[in-house]
C-alpha cells in the first residue's frame, strides 16, 4: 500500500495548522515523485463491511456509512502521520539519527504498509528532518516550537487513550537502540505535556519493557512508588488497565489494537512482579 494513499487521504483536524504545514512538505516530495495520482482509495472508503460497494443489508443511508467512513479513515490518518512527525522530534533529540530508531520506524511502517512504502516513509523522514535542521539553523529551537503547537492540535482532537498510545509508541523509538539518553526523556517530556499527559506517563512507558523482571521499574510502570500501600497498587493497577485497554483505540486500526494489547501484556507483567513481592 502507497503512503501516498493515507497522506492523501487526510481529513479533518489535520487540514490546516502546522501539522498541515508539515504535511504539505511531506505532500511535496510525493508530488515530485509523481504519486499525487495515487492519493485516495475511494474504492475501499466506500465499501462495507459486506463487501459490496453499496452495503447492502446494513444500516444506515450510503451517505452516513460514507461519512462515518471518511471520519475513522481521517482519524487514522492523523494518528499515522503524527508518529511520523514527532518520531522525527524524537529520533533526533540527541543530535543523531540512529540506525535502531529508524528501524523501528520502518518495521512499523512495513508491518502497516508493505515493503513498498518503506522507501517512501524514509524520504518523508528525510524532508522532515531536513525542515528540522533549517527551521532550527534560523532560529534555535523553532522545529521544537513547531512540535509543541502540532500536540497542542492534536491534544485538541485526539481522544485521551489515542495519545497515550501515541506517547507508548515514541517511547519504544527512543529505547530502540538500548539506551534512553537525557535528551530524549526530555523531548518525550515535552511532548507528553504538550498532548495532555504527564511526567510519569512518560516513565511508566520508558519502563514498560523492564516492568516484568525489575521491580523499580514495575512501580513506575503503574505510576506509584514503593511505599504505596497495597490498597493503592490495586487501584494504581485497575486505573492503568482500564486507561490502556485495547479497544479504547480500536478505530484506529487492527496494528495499533495489537500494539495496545502487547502494552497492556507489560503492564500485567509489572503488576504480577509487584504482587509476587507482597505476596498479594
Amino acid at each position: 500500500m502507497s503512503l501516498a494513499k493515507w497522506i492523501g487521504g487526510i481529513l479533518g483536524f489535520m487540514a490546516g495548522g502546522p501539522l498541515g504545514m508539515l504535511a504539505g512538505i511531506a505532500l511535496g516530495y510525493l508530488f515530485e515523485q509523481g504519486l499525487d495520482n495515487n492519493t485516495v482509495d475511494e474504492g475501499n472508503w466506500q465499501t462495507g463491511s459486506s463487501g459490496n460497494r453499496y452495503g447492502s443489508g446494513q444500516s444506515g443511508s450510503y451517505s452516513e456509512r460514507y461519512t462515518q467512513q471518511q471520519t475513522a479513515q481521517g482519524n487514522r490518518n492523523s494518528f499515522l502521520f503524527s508518529i511520523l512527525v514527532l518520531s522525527s522530534y524524537i529520533i533526533r533529540a540527541d543530535g543523531k539519527v540512529m540506525h535502531s530508531e529508524m528501524e523501528h520506524l520502518r518495521s512499523f511502517i512495513r508491518n502497516n504498509f508493505g515493503y513498498n512504502a518503506v522507501d517512501q516513509a524514509d524520504q518523508i523522514m528525510r524532508r522532515l528532518f531536513e525542515q528540522q535542521k533549517k527551521m532550527d539553523s534560523e532560529r534555535a529551537g523553532a522545529y521544537q516550537d513547531i512540535v509543541i503547537q502540532s500536540c497542542r492540535q492534536i491534544a485538541s482532537n485526539m481522544q485521551y487513550e489515542q495519545r497515550l498510545q501515541l506517547l507508548a509508541f515514541l517511547a519504544d523509538i527512543a529505547r530502540a537502540d538500548g539506551i534512553v539518553t537525557g535528551e530524549e526523556v526530555n523531548a518525550l517530556r515535552t511532548v507528553a505535556r504538550a498532548l495532555g499527559l504527564s511526567d510519569k506517563e512518560v516513565d511508566s512507558m520508558l519502563n514498560l519493557s523492564d516492568g516484568a523482571t525489575n521491580l523499580d521499574a514495575a512501580y513506575k510502570v503503574l505510576e506509584i512508588s514503593p511505599d504505596a500501600t497495597d490498597d493503592e497498587v490495586r487501584k494504581a493497577y485497575r486505573k492503568l488497565a482500564l486507561k490502556h485497554h485495547p479497544d479504547r483505540v480500536a478505530t484506529l486500526g487492527e496494528d495499533v489494537r495489537k500494539a495496545a494489547e502487547k502494552k497492556l501484556q507489560e503492564i500485567n507483567a509489572a503488576r504480577d512482579l509487584i504482587y509476587k513481592a507482597r505476596s498479594l
